[in-house]
């Protein structure tokens, strides 16, 4: 009799949702939902998921055969688009498995990555078998490198070879102008969108807005086309080539924008069309080097290829810190300052912004970056609201999919996070471990099309993957 009575009770209930195995209906019941087109949350509710869609949001009747999640006390908000994602097989010349990367991304519920720059046969594959299911992976968008073509007619070249193979886009870093422009010309003809990281170079912020590109990446290229002399003050001595250099004085930029000049650049930025993909987090290390050295979750997490590529070393990129001064960081101290104004003036005049990571540089660990973005966007003065909807349905917006992802709402693709707890209060909560003292990680399950996965037992892979790495197996 007990046992007939806990059957039917367990049928009442539905079955419990297990990771990575899909249902054919899926319900979370009871939570408090966040839409992420930046309304306020609302609850309970619960969310009916079906053939990797959301089904339904409200009072969902049950059915026979549910698999269900208990979301008493819990929020649902759309799964996180990261803008900027490196699928790392290597650092340094060390190889590190690019599972490491992929759990990392869910762990930390990420459901899309916009990778620019990863060997393109790799994210590629990625791309194919987590869109089949076959593979615990986000959803990929391919943006492969132009790569350092200097004639134009050779980038009209690589652009087409691009396109051929499949890519969803591409992703150029400054380049000459006629290059660029023979080459934007070319994507716009191909339909590829473009993510431009400018560097020191011919080309800037208007010639980003003047070719209609996607995003602007990080920063560079805004405020060098905001000096009123046209040229930062370098001294003398400067080399662009010696990262010392170009990140100390990279400090030291934001402070001689003009910033009416800055206020044109943002509205000719909107009126064409231009998102910023600032990536707040990734220079963080530039203003406050110990925090970035001492992260919680280095002990357990940080793998061994990538633990090396980190110490200062001039070879690998963004690796600069060489005698790095309290000096270079008031500097960047003040760069921040005025950047974060610079992003939410963006924003307040209408530009969309967006949230990625660049991680795996510069003392960022995957997925990790991606939320320490969100508390940095909150330190810029964005509503909690706002930031979840840059975190979302913005990046939604710039992918061109905003009618399939990054919303709680039915018709859209079922990628969703079950967070233990109110990440509008705290985005700590997001982080797959401890952030701080009795700040307890929040994410029980990132449900990607439908399948759901456990973020502590991909943390846990992720510990046995950094275990046998540093025991050399």
């Amino acid at each position: 009799m007990r046992f007939l009575l806990l059957a039917v009770f367990s049928l009442a209930l539905g079955a419990q949702a297990r990771h990575g195995v899909a249902a054919k209906r899926m319900v979370i019941r009871g939570a408090t939902v966040v839409e992420g087109n930046g309304t306020p949350a609302a609850g309970p509710l619960d969310v009916a998921i079906e053939n990797g869609l959301i089904a339904a949001v409200g009072r969902v009747p049950r059915a026979a055969g549910d698999v269900e999640i208990d979301g008493k006390g819990k929020y649902v908000m759309p799964g996180l688009i990261n803008m900027h994602g490196h699928l790392h097989n290597e650092r340094g010349g060390a190889p590190m498995d690019y599972q490491y990367v992929l759990k990392l991304w869910l762990a930390c519920g990420i459901t899309t990555v916009r990778d620019v720059g990863s060997p393109l046969t790799q994210a590629l594959h990625v791309r194919t078998k987590g869109e089949a299911g076959e593979m615990a992976a986000p959803r990929m968008f391919v943006y492969p490198m132009l790569g350092r073509v200097r004639d134009p007619e050779a980038a009209r070249r690589r652009v087409q070879e691009i396109k051929k193979a499949g890519a969803d886009g591409m992703k150029i870093v400054g380049t000459w102008r006629d290059t660029m422009d023979a080459a934007l010309d070319e994507a716009h003809k191909l339909g590829l969108p473009v993510a431009h990281h400018i560097g020191v170079e011919e080309t800037r912020a208007d010639d980003a807005i003047r070719n209609r590109v996607a995003t602007i990446e990080h920063w560079y290229g805004i405020p060098d086309a905001a000096i009123a002399d046209g040229v930062q003050n370098f001294p003398s001595t400067y080399n662009y080539m010696n990262e010392g250099d170009r990140f100390r004085y990279a400090g030291r930029l934001w402070r001689e924008a003009d910033w009416d000049r800055l206020l044109k650049i943002f509205d000719a930025m909107i009126a064409n069309g231009v998102a910023w993909d600032p990536t707040l987090e990734i220079y963080e290390a530039s203003r406050d080097l110990q925090r970035a050295q001492t992260q919680p979750w280095f002990r357990e997490y940080l793998h061994p290829a990538l633990e090396d590529f980190f110490k200062p070393n001039l070879e690998n990129h963004g690796s600069y810190f060489l005698n790095w001064s309290t000096t270079d960081e008031a500097y960047w101290k003040e760069n921040y300052r005025i950047w974060m104004r610079a992003v939410r003036e963006f924003a307040r005049r209408g530009g969309i912004v967006t949230t990625g990571e660049d991680a795996g540089y510069i003392y960022q660990m995957y997925g990790f970056g991606l939320i320490r973005n969100l508390e940095l966007h909150q330190e810029a003065g964005f509503h909690p609201l706002q930031i979840v909807e840059q975190a979302t349905l913005n990046g939604a917006r710039v992918l061109g999919q905003e009618k399939r992802l990054g919303r709680v709402r039915a018709g859209w693709a079922a990628d969703l996070l079950v967070v233990n707890g109110n990440p509008l209060e705290d985005f700590k909560l997001l982080y797959p471990v401890a952030a701080n003292a009795g700040v307890k990680p929040g994410v029980e399950w990132t449900i990607k099309g439908g399948i759901p996965y456990s973020a502590p037992r991909l943390m846990e892979e992720v510990k046995a993957m950094v275990k046998r790495a540093r025991e050399g197996k």
